[in-house]
């Protein structure tokens, strides 16, 4: 099993990145996991409570669970992974059946800042996008969505996001195998993974 590790500042183009690997396989060959389904229950906590939560520090994330899950994965077992709703702030009662494939692909802005997980990855690509870019990427996700409104996520951005960016997320680059400038132009770095990826999977 190939475990491939993606992350990079909210609204970077992870899931562009994502969606090119994916579309290089067969579907029964790759599994994509998000760390956003792992965010921690807070049933114990009232929805007030819960939009107090500071959502991108690493605390916030089940990496204990994520981590059974994946060595799971890796022992040829099922799991179920969480659900998680952005408009609640809070898990939901379903849960999804994950098999183990070729490839199971991580995407989460805070999966590198856990060293547990982040030695699970075979490939660790990290994806770099101009900060300015980014904030208005999640204006859009966030309104269209998540039921946010544009006071709520610049609050947020610049309380939260924008300082746990700094100390959590983009000293991570040190541990990234490949750094993906995400533009149009680039080409290089995306087929190179391809190959890799490739050549594990289908090269046996």
């Amino acid at each position: 099993m190939l475990i491939i590790g993606i992350t990079g500042g909210t609204g970077c183009g992870k899931t562009t990145v994502v969606n090119q690997i994916v579309n290089e396989l067969s579907a029964e060959d790759v599994t994509v996991i998000s760390q956003d389904s792992y965010y921690k229950d807070l049933s114990h906590l009232t929805f007030e409570q819960r939009t107090q939560i500071n959502f991108d520090h690493p605390n916030s994330i089940d990496f204990d669970l994520l981590k059974e899950h994946l060595l799971a994965l890796k022992a040829g077992k099922t799991i179920d992974t969480p659900t998680y709703s952005f408009v609640e702030h809070n898990r939901t009662k379903e849960t999804v059946l994950v098999k183990p494939t070729n490839v199971v692909i991580v995407e989460g802005i805070l999966i590198f800042s856990h060293p547990d997980i982040r030695d699970l990855f075979n490939i660790k690509i990290f994806v770099h996008a101009d900060s300015d870019e980014r904030l208005i990427r999640r204006i859009k996700r966030d309104i269209t969505e998540r039921g946010r409104d544009v006071e709520e996520v610049l609050n947020r951005y610049q309380n939260t996001l924008k300082p746990m960016h700094m100390q959590f997320i983009e000293p991570m680059k040190e541990f990234a195998d490949i750094i993906i400038p995400n533009n149009r132009y680039n080409t290089v770095a995306i087929d190179i993974i391809k190959t890799i990826v490739h050549n594990r999977v289908y090269q046996k």
